[in-house]
């Protein structure tokens, strides 16, 4: 066959990602945490962009009137519109097709937050700082001490215990390698060759340092922990010992193996137990914890007063940008090359788009909660067992949206409600069927019932998976015996055999 060429018209269909709406995309699927170092970096990086002037001008009314009230909403509200969208390969999809203007006439969900209550104004005391200085500046800092870490707090016991500076360059090499919870991840062979000492000389100083305050620190694994600290309460024994070394039997619950291995009876055996039950497993938590950053929910729903539900953005969690026209046009007149005019167009585009992408984030966020809240109305009415299922496919639908951008919404957002904070991910769950042909059950509702089957069981008579399957296909829920033991592992919750040793070990202990 001859090769020639010629040339050819085709017509195909595909999906067209624009810069503005890749950016869209992107702060639709960021936290509250993530948007605000996003719009942050576009502040610094675009001269057009500007923080909103009227959250500037609450945030002064706040410092000047104090508290604000906490039922107070904040101005505006967040219309719903209905959202036609790209939906799959087969059309081609443009920036419009997923953030479209709503006009002011559509029907709309309040969109507002509670005011939170605003620093109090300074007292008559607040310009005087220390040394009796009354210049007007106050610094709360210098009011609050640092929080001492483990590896400061062992420094300062190794400066006090150690004299000579080998040993105390190798006790600081050792610190350095103390995890938070106080256990030493080092090798010490390999530690010992790259300090150049001796093996003799690195086991002297760690146990130095194992005899330093909080008792247990600087162990090597959990055995030599615990029995650190019963050395220094002066409790291991032989039998002790013989208990820490099997610490795999005690997991287990085989308190007859242990009987045999320690040599002791059933009322020695529980006294020990309770000694090392009393023992702390992370010694070093105690100091220089990691801060656990409160989630910030994005969404508040409460009861409204015909009975729903009122669903409303936190505005706290939504930056307030404005593109700057006035500035705007006074450097363009100004601007005498195209590099220069080039540059400012592009800014001035890519403000624009950022504050209607925010602003379509804001309203997609409130549409979908909206909708979830009517879908999982009984949740909040009555509680996790009358949890419905739910897939995104359902919601996408209700909508007039895809799946893909319902999805990116429900990531990382969280809900507010009367009965805690839920990730929005948390509504959508499977279904399981009804064991007569009823309405399906949301696999989080059977998760739940199982727990409390569990937690309900006797002593005497331990649940397992097999009863539990009984009692469920009772109670209308039709479920397979490995399907209850996945969702009792995914608990945390153990065997029946194990439960019923704990049980059994706890009443013994008593």
């Amino acid at each position: 066959m001859a090769l020639t060429q010629r040339l050819q018209l085709r017509q195909s269909q595909a999906l067209v990602m624009t810069p503005q709406l890749m950016q869209a995309i992107k702060l639709l699927q960021l936290s509250n945490l993530d948007l605000v170092a996003y719009v942050e970096a576009e502040l610094e990086r675009n001269p057009l962009l500007d923080r909103s002037a009227a959250a500037d001008g609450e945030a002064a009314r706040a410092e000047t009137d104090g508290a604000a009230a906490p039922d107070k909403p904040a101005e505006g509200s967040w219309p719903i519109a209905s959202e036609a969208e790209a939906n799959g390969a087969g059309k081609k999809e443009t920036a419009a097709d997923h953030f479209d203007d709503t006009s002011a006439g559509d029907d709309a969900e309040p969109g507002r937050s509670r005011a939170g209550e605003a620093p109090a104004g300074y007292s008559e005391w607040a310009g005087v700082g220390s040394g009796g200085r009354d210049d007007g500046e106050f610094n709360l800092e210098a009011f609050v001490s640092a929080e001492t870490t483990l590896a400061d707090w062992l420094r300062e016991q190794l400066t006090l215990a150690v004299v000579d500076p080998v040993r105390r360059m190798i006790g600081q090499y050792l610190i350095d390698l103390v995890d938070e919870a106080g256990y030493l991840t080092a090798d010490l062979p390999a530690a010992a060759e790259k300090l150049g000492t001796g093996a003799a000389e690195l086991e002297a100083v760690l146990g130095i340092l194992q005899g330093f305050d909080p008792a247990g620190v600087c162990a090597r694994d959990l055995a030599e922990c615990l029995a650190i600290q019963l050395k220094e309460r002066n409790r291991y024994d032989p039998a002790m010992a013989a208990l820490i070394a099997r610490l795999d039997l005690l997991a287990r619950r085989d308190f007859a193996g242990l009987k045999k291995i320690c040599g002791v009876g059933d009322e020695d055996l529980a006294d020990m137990i309770a000694e090392v039950r009393a023992l702390n497993p992370k010694p070093g938590l105690a100091f220089g914890a990691a801060v656990v950053q409160p989630i910030v929910p994005d969404v508040f729903v409460r009861p409204g007063p015909d009975g729903g539900w009122i669903v409303e953005l936190n505005s706290d969690t939504l930056p307030k940008v404005l593109v700057n026209q006035s500035y705007y046009a006074e450097v363009s007149a100004t601007a005498k090359r195209d590099t220069e005019k080039s540059y400012l167009n592009e800014c001035l585009q890519s403000a624009t788009w950022l504050v209607r992408a925010l602003d379509q984030r804001a309203r997609t966020i409130l549409k979908v909660s909206n909708e979830i809240v009517r879908q999982q109305d009984a949740f909040f009415a009555h509680g996790v067992e009358h949890l419905r299922p739910l897939n995104l496919k359902t919601v996408a639908e209700a909508i007039g949206m895809h799946e893909s951008t319902v999805s990116r919404v429900t990531a990382s957002k969280y809900m507010a409600t009367s009965r805690g904070i839920f990730e929005l991910k948390y509504f959508f769950t499977s279904a399981i069927a009804a064991a007569h042909g009823g309405e399906a059950h949301s696999a989080e509702a059977v998760r739940h019932r199982i727990k409390q089957l569990i937690d309900a069981e006797p002593i005497d008579d331990v649940l397992s998976d097999d009863t539990i399957v009984e009692k469920l296909r009772e109670a209308g829920i039709d479920i397979a015996r490995r399907t209850v033991a996945k969702y009792r592992e995914a608990m945390r919750i153990p065997s029946s055999v194990q439960r019923r040793r704990d049980k059994q070990g706890t009443a013994a202990a008593n």
